[in-house]
């Protein structure tokens, strides 16, 4: 599956991206939360913060359409992540639940599009990028999933082409890959990661 089309159904890779993270902030000793990671705007602690955000923003659109900001959590333990996270991505997949969703317009900062559309464009692509950040900042503890990168990396030069960066696109500019590099290497360049 190398298509940069949004599947029909992007649900089950959704849950292949969210599993991916669940199991790499399981990983996060405690010792690591104020480390930094590839993100330069986010220490580890931060980017655990982020995710359980964009999960709940990601859960309001499902369940209204649309979105206001949900505060990032900053009474969450050291050893309380994992179920702050498990806790957003439960109300994620209920959000989500019923077909009629994905074809149900949503309205995000940069434009109006189906549930589909923003759940590959939005939810997929960030649970993956973020996934290779908080495994670099980690050094690698789990083998990641390849393929999901493939499709990100598709996704990412369709929606984030490299002439758009700047002003309100969160990215900078592309950054060059080494050869034979990895699909989340690749990845991490294209949204303007420093890989080198």
């Amino acid at each position: 599956m190398t298509s940069t089309s949004a599947p029909t159904d992007p649900r089950p890779l959704l849950e292949r991206a969210v599993a991916q993270v669940a199991a790499l902030i399981e990983a996060v000793p405690a010792e690591r939360l104020g480390g930094p990671t590839p993100c330069a705007e986010f220490d580890v602690r931060a980017l655990l913060g982020h995710l359980v955000t964009g999960l709940q923003d990601g859960a309001q659109l499902g369940e209204t359409g649309a979105v206001e900001r949900s505060k990032v959590p900053t009474d969450v333990a050291d050893d309380g992540w994992g179920r702050a996270y498990g806790a957003a991505r439960a109300r994620m997949t209920a959000a989500w639940a019923d077909d009629a969703t994905l074809e149900r317009p949503v309205t995000v900062e940069w434009g109006t599009f189906p549930g589909a559309v923003f759940l590959t464009s939005g939810m997929v692509l960030e649970s993956v990028t973020h996934a290779w950040d908080l495994s670099q900042a980690l050094g690698h503890p789990l083998p990641l999933d390849q393929e999901l990168a493939e499709l990100a990396l598709g996704w990412a030069q369709r929606f984030l082409p490299a002439d758009r960066r700047g002003d309100e696109v969160p990215f900078g500019p592309v950054r060059p890959a080494p050869e034979g590099a990895d699909a989340y290497t690749r990845l991490a360049a294209w949204l303007g990661r420093e890989v080198a």
